[in-house]
Protein backbone atom coordinates (compact mmCIF):
# COMPACT_ATOMS: atom_id res chain seq x y z
CA UNK A 1 0.00 0.00 0.00
CA UNK A 2 1.43 3.35 -0.97
CA UNK A 3 1.30 6.23 1.48
CA UNK A 4 0.07 9.65 0.47
CA UNK A 5 -0.23 12.92 2.34
CA UNK A 6 -3.44 14.93 2.15
CA UNK A 7 -3.69 18.64 2.87
CA UNK A 8 -6.35 19.95 5.25
CA UNK A 9 -8.28 21.15 2.21
CA UNK A 10 -8.18 17.70 0.59
CA UNK A 11 -9.34 16.07 3.84
CA UNK A 12 -12.16 18.59 4.17
CA UNK A 13 -13.35 17.79 0.65
CA UNK A 14 -13.00 14.04 1.17
CA UNK A 15 -14.89 13.75 4.48
CA UNK A 16 -17.35 16.61 3.93
CA UNK A 17 -16.71 18.20 7.34
CA UNK A 18 -15.72 21.80 8.05
CA UNK A 19 -12.21 22.72 9.21
CA UNK A 20 -13.66 23.54 12.63
CA UNK A 21 -15.42 20.19 12.97
CA UNK A 22 -12.29 18.31 11.90
CA UNK A 23 -10.27 20.21 14.53
CA UNK A 24 -12.88 19.44 17.22
CA UNK A 25 -12.81 15.74 16.40
CA UNK A 26 -8.99 15.64 16.32
CA UNK A 27 -8.90 17.29 19.75
CA UNK A 28 -11.50 14.80 21.08
CA UNK A 29 -9.52 11.86 19.69
CA UNK A 30 -12.30 10.98 17.23
CA UNK A 31 -10.40 11.79 14.03
CA UNK A 32 -6.89 10.95 12.80
CA UNK A 33 -4.17 13.23 14.11
CA UNK A 34 -2.36 15.33 11.50
CA UNK A 35 1.39 15.22 11.00
CA UNK A 36 3.72 18.21 10.88
CA UNK A 37 6.26 18.05 8.04
CA UNK A 38 9.07 19.71 9.92
CA UNK A 39 10.05 20.79 13.38
CA UNK A 40 8.86 24.38 13.20
CA UNK A 41 5.45 25.56 14.34
CA UNK A 42 4.85 26.96 10.86
CA UNK A 43 5.65 23.66 9.11
CA UNK A 44 2.97 22.27 6.81
CA UNK A 45 0.37 20.02 8.46
CA UNK A 46 -0.89 16.97 6.56
CA UNK A 47 -2.95 13.83 7.13
CA UNK A 48 -2.14 10.29 5.99
CA UNK A 49 -4.64 9.23 3.35
CA UNK A 50 -4.69 5.64 4.68
CA UNK A 51 -5.76 6.89 8.14
CA UNK A 52 -8.51 9.04 6.62
CA UNK A 53 -9.72 6.09 4.52
CA UNK A 54 -9.80 3.88 7.63
CA UNK A 55 -11.77 6.55 9.51
CA UNK A 56 -14.28 6.71 6.63
CA UNK A 57 -14.62 2.90 6.64
CA UNK A 58 -15.20 2.97 10.42
CA UNK A 59 -17.94 5.59 10.00
CA UNK A 60 -19.67 3.45 7.37
CA UNK A 61 -19.50 0.34 9.55
CA UNK A 62 -20.70 2.20 12.66
CA UNK A 63 -23.69 3.66 10.85
CA UNK A 64 -24.72 0.46 9.08
CA UNK A 65 -24.91 -1.71 12.19
CA UNK A 66 -28.43 -2.81 13.11
CA UNK A 67 -29.70 -1.02 16.19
Amino acid sequence: MSKRFLSKSEVKDKVKLSYTEIARRVKAGKFPTPLRLGSHRTSRTVFLESEIDTWIDDQIQRNRRPV
